[in-house]
């Protein structure tokens, strides 16, 4: 097929660029993704090609990584996957073939859970071009970028000028089709396949000639219906390879542009007439409380019906809010089911002493010297602008829990070699002015809550910020705790589902199912619930908190020492406890989630850690 001679032309670079000479001994690395389970709307055809280019990257000595048929969150987590694969000097390459849409600027790649039946939900849940052309670039900015895309740039809004991203530099994008237009499909594999496959059985043909000559081929036997492009920021030519290590012509299989068949496209097509869909599109989101929501109306029909409706809700509702609109939740429910039946036998309410059958071990080598290291359970206070911290004693616990989130397994045994000191409560709304106003942290939305409220609307490069004022004025180490250091003092010397126990109690934590005092607006005040075994406050529920680690989709390869997980790249941290607007369901000590480092959210809170010396 077509994919074997393109990706024999991309990976078989003599040159891009001065740049990126002699690219055969740099490590070459792939992901291939082909969405075809659509319930609406299938393409069978588009996992055949996926497959099909990932067999031909492999005889060209890329690493490979293939997907099929993946969600909107497995998508997201394969891109990030592909970020740390592409190491400096790489060759990076992506491939999509499936369902996708462009609205104004935006290319979406649609994953096969969205909903093509509620507008607003399929922008919201389609992969942006953008989002794909950042990950791979971050990385390694100099290096050379092939991104195929065999799907479709047609607007099923029909509203909105088409348009399309600007490319980074050493990047050629090979789109099917044009903006504003369907690819199609026929006898199983996509239309622009074939014209491919004839266009590129010329070995050492510079890629952008035979992209050309596929485009006219397409365009000639769609009748104009489908017109493939391309866009490059290639300095210098990019060549094709030799075909010493291509199969011949004569053993592909033919695809034939006469193949009888009716044609299938890749894009979204809508039962209803434009008018209809946009009344759908309208009706889906009229009721709604969020901002985000009637954004996403105006952004496919900037000039609709409903536009000066939709305008003025996003302006009463940014009133309401203060400064910062809504987001939506770090976590959807639907994401993390959770078992009504206790993970484990009930433990008791307090912690147990410390003995060889406690849930919290203590390790085998003698604990550090009394002089230096405060009491366990000690209170901590540095300096009169910092958080009260609380010492934790060092221990052996087992980490994460074998409930239905993937991204708590498997529980594994961890080691807190040494005490640590961490914050009493969460990181205050007086505690972080005062960083403010010494000039050191940046103002966010927090001066008209209340003194002693949880800090919030904080992302994690805010939160790394503040730790690193807090070190300079007092003299101490300050940093976010580990993940594992986390869950240890969360747990307060006990194994159960919370530190109280298996099972949920009212009036034990801030969360919209967990009883009194709560309310939609706001996390209560600090300490308003019991501590915990160790003396903390608010770890279950009040706002999800930041700890120091990079987001891994499970904890196969974990530190077993409490050290945090870190990487080279890391956009996405982990965020652990839930929040106020959460259900009970997300209270669980081992409940873990992830938001991106450099985003503020109404949810998102923090709390100091130090080491013990």
């Amino acid at each position: 097929m077509w994919q074997k001679l393109l990706i024999m032309g991309v990976i078989g670079l003599l040159a891009v660029d001065s740049a990126l000479a002699d690219t055969g001994a740099r490590r070459r690395v792939a992901l291939v993704i082909g969405n075809g389970a659509y319930a609406a709307q299938p393409l069978p055809g588009a996992v055949d090609d996926a497959r099909t280019m990932a067999a031909a990257l492999r005889d060209q000595g890329y690493s490979v990584v293939r997907h099929e048929n993946l969600s909107g969150q497995r998508m997201r987590e394969a891109l990030l996957a592909f970020r740390r694969k592409l190491e400096r000097g790489s060759v990076g390459v992506f491939y999509f073939a499936g369902h996708g849409m462009q609205v104004g600027p935006r290319v979406l790649l649609l994953p096969v859970d969205a909903a093509m039946d509620r507008p607003a939900q399929v922008l919201a849940q389609g992969t942006d071009l953008d989002l794909v052309l950042s990950q791979m670039t971050a990385p390694r900015p100099d290096q050379a970028n092939v991104v195929m895309l065999d799907t479709c740039l047609d607007n099923p809004f029909q509203a909105g000028p088409a348009s399309t991203p600007p490319l980074p530099p050493h990047t050629i994008i090979a789109y099917a089709a044009m903006p504003g237009q369907a690819a199609l499909d026929r006898v199983g594999h996509g239309l622009w396949t074939a014209a491919l496959q004839r266009a590129m059985q010329t070995p050492g043909r510079d890629i952008h000639e035979a992209l050309s000559g596929a485009a006219r081929q397409v365009a000639q036997d769609s009748a104009n219906r489908q017109q493939p492009w391309f866009a490059s920021t290639l300095t210098n030519s990019l060549a094709m390879a030799t075909g010493a290590n291509a199969p011949s012509p004569s053993s592909l299989p033919a695809l034939a542009a006469t193949d009888a068949g009716p044609f299938i496209s890749r894009g979204v097509l809508p039962k209803d007439s434009a008018e209809q869909y946009e009344l759908t599109f309208w009706e889906s989101v009229k009721d709604s409380t969020h901002a985000s929501d009637y954004e996403a109306y105006l952004q496919a029909y900037p000039n609709g019906r409903f536009a000066g409706l939709a305008r003025a809700r996003i302006e009463r509702l940014r009133a309401a809010a203060g400064p910062k609109p809504e987001a939506p939740a770090p976590k959807p429910a639907p994401e993390k089911p959770r078992p009504v039946t206790p993970a484990r036998k009930p433990a008791p309410e307090t912690p147990p002493a410390p003995a060889a059958a406690s849930p919290i071990e203590q390790p085998a080598r003698a604990p550090a010297s009394p002089a230096t290291v405060p009491k366990s359970g000690a209170d901590i206070r540095d300096c009169p602008a910092c958080p009260v911290l609380v010492s934790v004693p060092q221990g052996v616990f087992t980490m994460g829990s074998n409930s239905s989130d993937p991204s708590e397994k498997p529980p594994h045994r961890v080691t807190i070699e040494a005490p640590f000191a961490i914050g009493k409560t969460e990181v205050t709304v007086e505690q972080w002015n005062a960083c403010v106003e010494a000039g050191a942290c940046p103002r966010v939305a927090e001066a008209a809550r209340p003194p002693n409220s949880p800090a919030r609307d904080i992302s994690w490069d805010d939160a790394q910020v503040y730790v690193k004022w807090l070190t300079k004025v007092s003299g101490k180490p300050y940093r976010l705790p580990t993940e594992a250091e986390w869950e240890f003092a969360a747990r307060g010397g006990s194994a159960s589902r919370y530190w109280w126990g298996d099972e949920m109690k009212k009036g034990t934590a801030n969360c919209k199912d967990c009883g009194d005092p709560w309310q939609a607006d706001g996390p209560a005040p600090v300490a308003s619930f019991a501590a915990n075994g160790y003396g903390l406050y608010d770890m279950n529920g009040s706002v999800w908190e930041w700890v120091q680690d990079c987001w891994h989709s499970s904890y196969k390869g974990a530190p077993a020492d409490g050290r945090a997980w870190e990487e080279s790249f890391c956009p996405v941290r982990v965020i652990r406890g839930g929040s106020w607007r959460d259900g009970a369901s997300y209270m669980p000590v081992t409940t873990r989630f992830k938001y991106d480092a450099s985003v503020r959210h109404s949810q998102n809170g923090f709390r100091a850690a130090r080491d013990l010396k």
